[in-house]
């Protein structure tokens, strides 16, 4: 199984919270290292940069306000086969959906306010990690 990064961002709701410790522990005992790590409070123009892709969606609206209205907590996770345990320990997008156990399904209140953000790809996650992090930001 490859080694690979992930980003992982957890959401102002959860930031607020405070649930960045127990969000933490679960990625960490499910086997995922936690490498790098920053608490920033995005702007309005980084969170509509960072989810361009999503730009022509009904949601990106509501999501770059909700992602710019707290603090984050951005994150470059390492692990065999980081970006899919990582999107598995999150759980479904929509919490109703999510498996139990999971956090979203444990932590998150709705599909807009879900608590956690995973890359979806390695070649997503590559260009999340840069958004956010030089290489110099990333201790192995």
């Amino acid at each position: 199984m490859p080694i690979q990064k992930t980003l992982s961002i957890i959401k102002p709701d959860a930031v607020v919270k405070n649930l960045t410790g127990k969000i933490n522990a679960r990625l960490e005992d499910a086997g995922l290292r936690i490498i790098a790590q920053k608490r920033l409070q995005l702007t309005r123009s980084q969170a509509e940069k960072f989810y361009e892709v999503h730009r022509e969606k009904a949601f990106f609206d509501d999501l770059c306000e909700h992602m710019s209205s707290a603090p984050v907590v951005v994150q470059v996770l390492c692990g065999e086969n980081a970006v899919s345990k990582n999107r598995e320990i999150m759980g479904a997008t929509n919490p109703a959906n999510a498996e139990i156990g999971t956090i979203r399904r444990d932590f998150g209140q709705s599909i807009e306010h879900n608590v956690v953000h995973g890359s979806d790809s390695p070649e997503n996650a590559d260009i999340e990690i840069k958004f956010f992090f030089s290489q110099l930001e990333i201790i192995e």
